[in-house]
């Protein structure tokens, strides 16, 4: 099922792990200050405000005015950010803010944010006010006989018009909690012990948010309501953005994650200094940090995580030292100081990864390359600053490429999977990689000029067979990878519908247009919709995304992701192609390959799973309530049971593991939230999800198998098919495994 809290606070206190470790100047290495109640906005943010309106009023892709009508938008987009499932405010209070739904554009014009701070400080004690209430709830219990259900999908729902009806509200959410744990075997004393440190934990950190997490929650609310893709960047936010782009960081190369009052080490990254000390290990809690070789230790028991990690972060070939408590040992074991020298760290997790995957067809073996790209990195700093070893996408997939033609392999798979985009240049030069030349992309700006973008260098360093994995959260700089090599015809485009993401985003230092004498005013960034790309064949991506050629079963996602799920996203339109030539015609062979996937697919136990899989995670998904009597949900959860059961020892026959694709929807509920299970349990869990059998992945690499083996069988099939008409240039045919050379020639 699925629950939605309130956006801020999955923003601000998720148990997602986040690096400890950037290029930040610390100084002092002071973490923030304590917040003062109520929260208020420094001269600094509501600076930040009117010269982001100022950008967004005028240069923005679909300029929109700042006027009572935006107000109105930013009003709805504010609220539904602070409380979308409607369970802290009420009509009461949403009468009582009603005026503001004309006044939130004077209040960032005139650079006077009271009113949406006082929002926020509301939402706070609301907040407080239902968690206390909850921990009241836990004293006497419930009655599971009763006959009741809880509606947990309040999307759609009324604000609660009174305190009576919004108790009641929290009863039943209380109540659920309450009853997933006993489902799962523990006794009352066990619930009311694991909620109330739920509740508790969760008060403590609502009490930790300050003005900046105010603040940027009220301008993600404006940057949002212009387009989708517009978002305001805080300081901090702005840092981490940075560090997706270009992978790599200077810290001590460690991912930590908040486990109660601890700060707990989750990941090492190779070769960083954390894991070449030898000292620090996966479960140890961080529970002071001190600067340079002499610094005080801060204690930092209790503290957000992103106030250690601020205290952690710092400069290349700087020293920090940490106080903590080792994994094998209680909270009250024996502390050690650990002494490291922050490093430049690359985070390879998020690199291009390749791998070969061996399909055997009759007495037919190929080996087709697999490369993984979960983004379009790019370090902009580096490159500019004439850094010829810089990080980027283009260069590690050709390097990859490379490796994949001196191990033979016979085709390749871009696996763009989840692949959320990046850097619009190096979606041109990624895909000159397998053009040869020519345009890949438009780009029309907010006065209707179209500039033509592609790779101006002949040559390839994959020219043999291709294909492209995509699904659902492929999109943007993905999009357009995808979108040449079809319009092409260069390769195969197999999967899910994309995404749906086309337009070009840019960022905007607001700290260069700061007022005042101020020498590092921390204004922020603007990431704002400038452009919007278009195919060259003259279509677009935006609300579409890219069809495949071969298409995959969809897994219900794009009922609430996706572009056309946005009611301000941009409509679809189109222009002029680009002058190119299609290099092959792959409408020759696409029947035939159809035919093979689907005949093969019909008689496939893994492909059969996991459409069972998918139908029973789209039906749990459809579920909006839950039944509070105790005896529905045990039999329930037996079917459930029962289901999860078939799934397990149908992959234990296919593959040996345990893992399922519908894990989240379908295996039985421990009642727990992430950060309230061991460590040990969660990275054994991903550790097994990792040996599922990618089925998706094995029957592209099989497609891909079929259209080599139909090239090699029918000569003139493959003049038409294969790129350039089966001729490539001098320097890519030099460059192709024998195997792939030797099926060209046929």
């Amino acid at each position: 099922m699925k629950f939605r809290p309130a956006l801020l606070l999955l923003l601000a206190f998720t148990a997602t792990c986040a690096f400890a470790q950037s290029a930040a100047d610390l100084g002092a290495g002071k973490a923030r200050k304590a917040a003062t109640w109520p929260l208020t906005s420094t001269p600094e943010e509501a600076q930040a405000a009117q010269l982001s309106a100022r950008f967004l009023t005028r240069f923005h892709y679909d300029a929109q005015p700042l006027d009572d009508a935006m107000s109105a938008r930013i009003y709805k987009a504010y609220f539904k950010l602070l409380d979308s499932e409607k369970v802290f405010f009420t009509q009461a209070d949403m009468a009582k803010f009603a005026p503001l739904k004309t006044q939130l554009d004077d209040a960032i014009w005139n650079q006077d944010l009271s009113a949406p701070f006082a929002v926020f400080n509301l939402y706070v004690q609301r907040a407080v006010e239902r968690m206390n209430y909850a921990r009241g709830l836990l004293k006497q219990g419930f009655d599971l006989a009763v006959d009741e259900s809880y509606t947990f999908d309040r999307e759609h729902a009324d604000w609660p018009k009174d305190q009576a009806e919004l108790n009641d509200l929290w009863r039943k959410r209380t109540k659920n909690d309450w009853l997933r744990l006993k489902l799962a075997g523990k006794d009352d004393a066990e619930v009311r012990k694991t909620l109330d440190k739920r509740y508790a934990n969760y008060i403590e950190r609502v009490r930790q948010l300050d003005g900046q997490d105010a603040f940027q929650a009220f301008m993600t609310a404006y940057a949002e309501t212009t387009d989708p893709h517009t978002d305001y960047l805080g300081p901090r936010a702005a840092e981490n953005f940075d560090i997706a782009m270009k992978l790599s960081l200077e810290g001590i190369g460690a991912v930590l994650q908040p486990r109660d009052d601890y700060t707990q080490i989750r990941e090492l990254v190779p070769a960083g200094p954390a894991a070449k000390s030898g000292r620090i290990e996966v479960g140890d809690r961080i529970v002071g940090v001190g600067q340079g070789d002499n610094g005080p230790i801060v204690d930092v028991i209790g503290w957000r995580l992103d106030d250690v990690v601020n205290l952690i972060r710092g400069k290349k070939d700087t020293t920090v030292r940490l106080e903590v408590i080792p994994a094998d040992v209680g909270v009250d074991g024996k502390h050690e100081m650990v002494s490291l020298v922050r490093k430049r760290v690359s985070i390879e997790e998020q690199a291009a990864k390749k791998k070969i995957v061996e399909i055997k067809d009759g007495e037919a073996t190929r080996k087709i390359g697999v490369i993984e790209l979960p983004t379009f990195y790019s370090d902009f700093g580096a490159r500019n600053a004439g850094d010829k070893d810089f990080k980027s996408a283009t260069r590690d997939v050709a390097r990859l490429l490379g490796e994949l033609k001196h191990e033979g392999v016979q085709g390749v798979v871009m696996d763009l999977r989840n692949n959320g985009g990046g850097s619009l240049a190096e979606a041109n030069t990624l895909t000159g990689l397998f053009i040869d030349k020519g345009p890949v992309v438009q780009v029309r700006d907010s006065k209707g000029g179209v500039e033509v973008q592609g790779d101006d260098d002949p040559g390839m360093a994959w020219s043999g067979p291709l294909a492209v994995l995509v699904n659902r959260g492929t999109a943007s700089a993905s999009e357009i990878f995808s979108a040449a090599i079809q319009d092409y015809h260069r390769g195969l485009i197999i999967g899910e519908p994309t995404f749906g993401k086309g337009t070009v985003q840019n960022l905007v230092d607001l700290d260069r247009f700061a007022q005042g004498d101020s020498e590092k005013p921390q204004l922020g960034e603007l990431k704002m919709t400038i452009q919007e790309f278009f195919r060259i064949n003259g279509g677009s991506t935006q609300l579409k995304g890219v069809t495949p050629d071969i298409a995959f079963p969809k897994n219900g996602d794009d009922k609430d992701f996706g572009e056309s799920t946005y009611d301000n996203a941009l409509k679809w339109t189109q222009i002029a192609p680009a002058g190119y030539q299609v290099v092959a015609n792959l409408a020759a062979y696409l029947p035939q390959l159809q035919q093979k996937h689907a005949e093969r697919v019909a008689h496939s136990p893994a492909w059969k799973l996991m459409l069972d899989e998918l139908a029973q995670y789209r039906s749990m998904r459809a579920k909006t309530s839950v039944s509070l009597n105790f005896a529905t949900r045990e039999v329930e959860r037996k079917q459930l049971e029962a289901i999860q059961a078939d799934f397990r020892a149908r992959h234990k026959a296919i593959d040996g593991s345990d893992a399922s694709l519908a894990d989240e929807a379908s295996s039985l509920d421990d009642g727990l939230n992430a950060n309230e299970r061991s460590l040990k349990s969660e990275l054994k869990q991903e550790k097994d999800a990792k040996k599922a059998k990618d089925v998706q992945l094995n029957e592209t690499a099989h497609i891909l198998f079929d259209a080599i083996g139909l090239i090699k069988a029918n000569p003139q099939l493959a003049a038409e098919v294969l790129p350039y008409g089966g001729k490539f240039s001098p320097h890519a045919l030099a460059s192709l495994p024998a195997a792939a050379a030797s099926s060209v020639a046929h």
